[in-house]
């Protein structure tokens, strides 16, 4: 494919080139911007408009920054928007099949999916999370498989290189890599260099794979990148996420699920 000239891209084009650089520089500049783009300031402007509306970056005077997502400790996470992570759950409980092979990573939406998974399936669970493999136990019709390795009491869930040979030595059909931040170009992000080699095996070891994320971390990225956006099949996104955002990830192949509306707790 012949090499476009920047004044030839498209608004979305641009706006793709943009999130590129806010990746690669941790900042952007719009005035450089529209020189580097060959367009007026305006346009650069309106193009970063539109991307802080899609929350895939925050405007500051005179450019735009990355967003990027923080990260609670578990005992945290666990208190946090339980109605919302419920509500997530039962929509990714509906790509489950009989007798697949599932791989659960730590956090409290994959130990509310845990919770809602069908006993009747004949599902065998793979985790590396203590907690979600006793919850497992408190509930029949389940084989359970622990990873075992060093447990990170942040994270709670084993990781390190014990626990990624372990799962290199699986093969799932699905699996649930938590998500410390997705978005639709640069794909899955992960904060702790450990851990996102762990996911990053989980997803090595999946035939798919599939993100499910509460909004603040749509359109976010991390320290660490996880998986490319192509390797990532299916999104489990909240009941309120908006159509334009949901597209974005649709047009890069993923299947986008919306929940249904949380219920009042």
């Amino acid at each position: 494919m012949a090499k476009q000239s920047p004044g030839e891209m498209l608004p979305q084009e641009r706006q793709q080139w943009i999130l590129e650089r806010l990746r690669q520089r941790g900042r952007v500049v719009a005035l450089e911007l529209a020189t580097e783009f060959a367009v007026s300031e305006d346009s650069v402007r309106r193009d970063l408009r539109e991307l802080a509306a899609l929350g895939l970056c925050k405007r500051v005077y005179g450019g735009a920054l990355p967003m990027t997502a923080t990260v609670a400790p578990l005992k945290q996470r666990r208190q946090e928007h339980a109605g919302r992570k419920l509500a997530l759950a039962r929509k990714a409980v509906t790509l489950v099949r009989q007798g697949q092979v599932l791989l659960i990573d730590a956090g409290s939406t994959n130990a509310a999916i845990a919770a809602v998974l069908p006993q009747d399936l004949g599902l065998t669970v793979v985790t590396n999370a203590p907690d979600i493999a006793q919850l497992l136990l408190e509930r029949e019709g389940f084989e359970i498989l622990l990873i075992g390795g060093r447990i990170d009491t942040r994270i709670g869930a084993a990781i390190g290189a014990q626990a990624v040979k372990e799962i290199q030595r699986l093969r799932a059909d699905l699996s649930f890599p938590g998500a410390c931040a997705i978005d639709a170009i640069g794909g899955l992000w992960g904060f702790d260099s450990e851990e996102a080699l762990l996911k990053r095996a989980m997803v090595e070891a999946s035939s798919e794979v599939v993100i499910v994320a509460t909004s603040d971390k749509l359109g976010t990225v991390a320290t660490h990148r996880v998986a490319a956006i192509d390797e990532v099949q299916h999104l489990v996104v909240e009941h309120d996420v908006g159509r334009a955002l949901r597209a974005t990830f649709s047009a890069h192949g993923l299947v986008v699920h919306r929940a249904d509306a949380a219920r009042m707790r």
